[in-house]
């Protein structure tokens, strides 16, 4: 994810904070100086961060219930809205999904558990309508957010754990994909309820509605793609006609290539024909500008490019894809030679000729029947 940076690797997992986070903290900073002064900013500033750090157990919880299932996480990210663990592919079967998504918030019932021990044996229970005050000790009020947390992450809409655990539900019943459709025109319809509440009461709402709005679209599109492309391999969908740059080119010499082909993305290979790098056109014109036609590739490519076996199913290679944001991948036979380039373009025209496809058959079998 754009503007983060890695805080500390746990478990394999590479914690991440976005840079809005900070902002967050010096917005609660300066409206607790506002009320209390410094005492009370100190107070609000950790007790945002003692949430943080519930809301990545929280997130841990998913990641070590996926491992369990052979799925890896390769990074968490705390956002001010909450905590992203990026899995390295959905649960392929309901009940291991169920059993991810119940995990976060199990975590969250853990540590609301362990507090409200912890307070029976310190200070003494207290009025649960007293709970919201700032006045509160610090870990009556950490109680509080994470039975907050449950009961949140329990509405039934995508990016939440609700949406996902209706979604796993439904998906006993029904295919995958549809059962994703259902859940995310629920989450949609949420979403709109909170815009429309945001809007006469609280504000936040509103961020909390768009969060929701988007989680759930992209959450559809992938079930989609997952379902268009189900046993497709990538040599289905790689690009076969392409040009590859040797890693002694120069700029100038990219650019007789990128004129005369109609490619985006070219691999850089060395003398023994393996991928070096990729040279995308942007980063092509950048470097024009910057140091000259005669600039050799090898310093403006971008490396660390993972390469995918032309047997690797469709949807693996888009997750690769997606996990290191690269412009392309290249595609290796058996052998390890670069056969073909695997790149956002392609897989945007494989899923509408799919689509295509897929709805031309749904056709013929309605007028059959």
């Amino acid at each position: 994810m754009h503007w983060s940076f890695r805080l500390v690797r746990i478990f394999g997992i590479e914690i991440k904070i976005h840079v809005t986070f900070f902002l967050l903290l010096a917005w609660i900073g300066w409206l607790y100086h506002r009320s209390g002064g410094t005492p009370a900013a100190i107070d609000g500033v950790l007790f945002v961060i003692l949430i943080f750090v519930c809301v990545l157990l929280h997130e841990l919880g998913h990641a070590l219930a996926a491992a369990h299932f052979g799925i890896k996480t390769p990074d968490i990210t705390l956002l001010p809205i909450g905590g992203v663990a990026r899995l390295e592919r959905i649960p392929e079967k309901p009940s291991e999904e169920i059993a991810v998504t119940v995990a976060g918030p199990a975590v969250n019932i853990i540590i609301a558990a362990v507090l409200w021990i912890a307070i029976g044996l310190t200070s003494g229970f207290p009025d649960p309508q007293t709970l919201q005050q700032t006045e509160l000790p610090m870990s009556v009020r950490l109680f509080a957010v994470n039975i907050w947390l449950v009961i949140f992450n329990a509405i039934p809409a995508f990016p939440m754990d609700g949406g996902r655990l209706l979604r796993a539900l439904l998906a006993l019943r029904m295919d995958y994909a549809r059962a994703t459709q259902i859940a995310a025109s629920i989450g949609h319809g949420i979403a709109f309820l909170f815009f429309i509440v945001g809007l006469w009461w609280n504000p936040m709402l509103i961020l909390i509605a768009v969060f929701v709005y988007f989680g759930a679209s992209s959450e559809a599109a992938m079930a989609q793609m997952r379902s268009i492309s189900k046993g497709l391999r990538v040599s289905g969908a790689m690009v076969t006609k392409f040009e590859a740059l040797p890693l002694a080119a120069t700029l100038h010499e990219a650019v007789d290539a990128l004129l005369r082909t109609s490619q985006h993305e070219f691999p850089v290979t060395d003398q023994d024909g393996q991928v070096r790098g990729i040279l995308t056109r942007d980063d092509m014109i950048a470097a024009l500008r910057k140091s000259g036609p005669e600039t050799p590739v090898g310093e403006v490519m971008r490396t660390n490019i993972p390469s995918v076996p032309q047997s690797m199913l469709f949807d693996r290679a888009f997750a690769v894809m997606q996990q290191c944001s690269c412009p392309a991948l290249p595609v290796l036979d058996s052998l390890g030679r670069l056969v073909g380039l695997f790149t956002p373009e392609n897989v945007g025209e494989m899923i509408m000729v799919q689509s295509a496809l897929g709805a031309r058959g749904r056709a013929v079998r309605s007028r059959a029947a």
